[in-house]
């Protein structure tokens, strides 16, 4: 049975941590990092966040390192801006799903 709750939540999460994303000043976060999806577990205290770069796989990581060091500061603002009773542990995972897209459309291109 769909959890409509939980997908609402992980929306949400979704809209809230690109901005959040945006306000960050850390260097080695790269400033086209987008947040693909995230992934609630069932009692909401875990959440997988996947990120991607369209820079590549290695700067992705690098931004994955200073979304951790950050991660403090990333859960209290999620927590302030959702209103939530717990905010989930945030575990950041990068996904090359965004340069995986565009390698696909620029082989579709030369055909």
């Amino acid at each position: 049975m769909p959890n409509f709750k939980l997908n609402r939540m992980e929306e949400d999460i979704k809209r809230e941590m690109t901005a959040i994303l945006r306000e960050l000043k850390d260097p080695r976060i790269a400033p086209m990092l987008t947040v693909v999806r995230a992934e609630l577990s069932g009692d909401m205290s875990y959440c997988k966040i996947y990120v991607s770069c369209l820079e590549g796989m290695d700067k992705t990581k690098q931004s994955v390192k200073g979304l951790v060091s950050a991660g403090g500061f990333i859960k209290r603002e999620l927590f302030h801006r959702l209103k939530m009773r717990k905010c989930p542990e945030l575990n950041f995972i990068a996904d090359d799903s965004i340069a995986y897209g565009a390698e696909i459309n620029r082989k579709l291109n030369e055909m």
